[in-house]
């Protein structure tokens, strides 16, 4: 009975407040689709063969890393991304800035959908998303990696520790940096809140990888604290070269 009615919730929360397609932003039609399918067809996916550090896309097949990977040394240990970030760009923007939350879900059950075997194998602890400033956070009214995060957990059956990683310093938006920039703008940004003795393994989750600075700087903290593997997923990537 319970859970006839919370599915009966959700439908009157749909009713109520229609969904938007995550690709156009269109409202949805009544029912269980969180996207159109015209729009699925255009979405782009990381496709093999991909970085094996960074997960960007490659387009020879004889290489393993991309240029930049072979450039400089990762703290984590390696992660996948599921859209091309061109593709889904706008997307991402709407999903940060203008109240779209609901697309969280969709890209949780895509994200199961083309990389669940890709997961499983981690054999993570937890998932932890990558925290932002609370005084971001008030403004944005939450952190879109940790809805990505809570949604994977019902999924995987892994879960989010939004607690342990916290962000202690407000820090410049990165996409206005440098690489170099991005490492300094990171440095003492992020600090562990809470006890992480007991997990082994960790996948970060975040929404676009660019340089990996972001990802290092919280993978650099777990590693003090003992966290022996760190993975990461993260919903869009650029070209790898």
């Amino acid at each position: 009975m319970r859970d006839n009615g919370i599915r009966f919730g959700e439908k009157l929360k749909d009713l109520l407040f229609p969904r938007h397609c995550p690709v156009c932003d269109d409202i949805l039609p009544f029912g269980d689709k969180l996207a159109c399918d015209d729009c699925i067809a255009k979405i782009q996916y990381i496709k093999p063969p991909a970085c094996r550090k960074c997960g960007k896309q490659l387009y020879d097949e004889g290489q393993i890393y991309c240029g930049d990977c072979t450039r400089r040394n990762h703290i984590f240990d390696y992660g996948i991304a599921l859209y091309d970030y061109q593709s889904m760009r706008k997307s991402i923007y709407r999903f940060k800035y203008r109240h779209r939350g609901e697309y969280a879900q969709f890209y949780a059950k895509d994200i199961y959908r083309h990389l669940k075997h890709e997961i499983c194998a981690m054999g993570a602890d937890a998932f932890i998303p990558v925290p932002l400033h609370r005084t971001r956070q008030d403004k944005r009214g939450y952190n879109q990696a940790e809805l990505v995060s809570r949604e994977l957990s019902k999924l995987f059956g892994i879960p989010t520790r939004a607690d342990l990683v916290k962000r202690n310093k407000k820090t410049l938006p990165q996409k206005q940096l440098n690489a170099i920039s991005r490492q300094n703008n990171l440095k003492k940004a992020f600090n562990i809140g809470s006890d992480v003795v007991k997990l082994n393994k960790t996948i970060l989750v975040d929404d676009i990888y660019t340089t990996g600075s972001t990802l290092d700087a919280v993978a650099s903290e777990l590693r003090r604290y003992g966290v022996e593997k760190i993975y990461y997923i993260t919903l869009c990537i650029g070209e790898g070269i």
